[in-house]
This record gives structure tokens, sequence and C-alpha cells, in this order.
């Protein structure tokens, strides 16, 4: 789970990083913040899901 939100984040740094430096390769800067946004709401989703309370008894 973390993993995959890791390897995401990895994914978008480097894909915006390289879509700042190279020049013409924009796309992938905005490739990269919409890997980051995925990755978020991904994250979120997945730890909303896991917080369930348990009956008090």
């Amino acid at each position: 789970m973390m993993v995959a939100f890791l390897l995401l984040v990895l994914v978008a740094v480097a894909l915006g990083i390289i879509g700042a430096a190279a020049d013409g390769l924009g796309y992938l800067l905005a490739i990269g913040i919409v890997v980051f946004i995925a990755a978020v709401a991904f994250i979120t989703v997945r730890g909303t899901r896991r917080v369930r309370r348990r009956p008090v008894r």
C-alpha cells in the first residue's frame, strides 16, 4: 500500500523534474502533477476506508 504511494510520488517527481528542465517537454511536468494528485487521492481514499471503529462492548 505505502510502497505504491511512494512509487507514484517518485514517478511524479521524476516526470516533473524532467518536464521542467527539458525545453519543450512541459507536458511531462503536467503529467507529473496529475500523477502526484492521483497518488494523494489514492492514499486519501485508502486511508479513510481503513478507519473503522470497533463497537464498544
